[in-house]
């Protein structure tokens, strides 16, 4: 009887601790080569799409942000670029935001697809993180649902003895799925299948972080999902829409700039309008083609796409109106690369 009695004091004791431990707030970021699923894992985390998400490398442009607000923790996630070697100037201005990032963030996250062995440039981003001394650093298997039990066991097995040969720790070593139902932007409990399972094994993620975070009040408000500017967030959505049909022909050839967003005048209150003017740019005249489609229908197709997705994230309906325009070889010219914003 006795025995009994004492479980609820302890569950109590538990709820107390709970209540008085303190609040943790910080930021984390996750590396990995490009494609290696850290888009697609912030906006799970995040549980809306804040990060451009691609199945082709070097997308991310920008340092995303995205918030996730727990009542014990605000964990702030910083999305950077591929860490790759550079072949051009935007790449290695893409390789100095990395290493900028990482030397800011409280947790940095090593992530590594489960269907894809460790390769070369997995061990180039391990010995950088080595380097790196005071930052916990969780390594994280991301598409697990792509493979059999036996391979992952092999993946975890990989990624802990690597560390063990360059002389650091792993804090964690999680695996995941972000699969399908977080891509979409949402997580509605009505999706079924893998989608599901991933979410639970995502907040476990999140369980795992929080405690490595510094104590601190929450640093951003609660409804905030971002601190990316609107437009910047605006644009990579429309690029990921133009960048959807042409992965192939043009990867990273395309730079979107959004001019201006107004609200339409003389619109009634309970029927607002929000007119985005934006360009698509281009490196050739030969790309334009490409881009617009026969007919236009492809950039139709892109503007309509993208406009759904805006619409979801700003919450008024919009009027959006694309130029494609060339800026001969802008990945090249410190010039363009500074007017299109990296």
């Amino acid at each position: 009887m006795g025995a009994m009695s004492a479980r609820p004091n302890t569950e109590a004791a538990a709820q107390q601790a709970e209540n008085t431990a303190p609040h943790r707030a910080g930021f984390a970021c996750f590396v990995g080569r490009p494609n290696a699923g850290k888009s697609t894992l912030t906006n799970a985390l995040v549980g809306q799409k804040v990060a451009i998400t691609s199945n082709r490398p070097q997308t991310t442009r920008h340092t995303v942000r995205g918030i996730v607000h727990r009542d014990d923790a605000q964990l702030i996630l910083v999305d950077t670029p591929g860490l790759h070697k550079p072949r051009t100037l935007l790449g290695e201005r893409l390789n100095d935001v990395v290493r900028t990032t990482w030397a800011e963030v409280d947790v940095i996250g090593f992530c590594l697809p489960a269907d894809q062995k460790l390769g070369p440039g997995d061990k180039f981003i391990v010995k950088e993180l080595a380097g790196i001394k005071k930052t916990p650093k969780i390594a994280i298997i991301t598409k697990t649902d792509l493979v059999e039990p036996r391979a992952l066991a092999e993946q975890l097995l990989a990624v802990s003895a690597l560390a063990d040969e360059l002389g650091f720790e792993w804090a964690e070593i999680v695996p995941v799925s972000a699969v399908k139902e977080e891509q979409e932007g949402g997580r509605s409990p009505s999706n079924k299948g893998g989608g599901g399972r991933g979410a639970g094994q995502v907040s476990l993620l999140a369980d795992l972080i929080a405690p490595l975070l510094p104590e601190s009040p929450p640093l951003y408000p609660e409804g905030d999902l971002t601190d990316e500017p609107e437009m910047v967030m605006v644009a990579e959505l429309i690029r990921e829409a133009a960048l959807e049909g042409v992965r192939d022909e043009l990867p990273h050839s395309i730079a979107v700039v959004v001019e201006e967003m107004l609200p339409r005048e003389d619109r009634p209150a309970d029927k607002p309008l929000l007119d985005i003017h934006a360009n698509v740019y281009i490196e050739r005249p030969s790309q334009k083609g490409i881009i617009i489609g026969p007919k236009g229908k492809r950039l139709k197709d892109v503007g309509t796409k993208s406009r759904k997705h805006i619409e979801a994230l700003l919450g008024t309906p919009v009027f959006l109106d694309l130029h494609v325009k060339v800026a001969k070889d802008w990945q090249r010219d410190p010039k363009q690369l500074r007017k299109l914003g990296f």
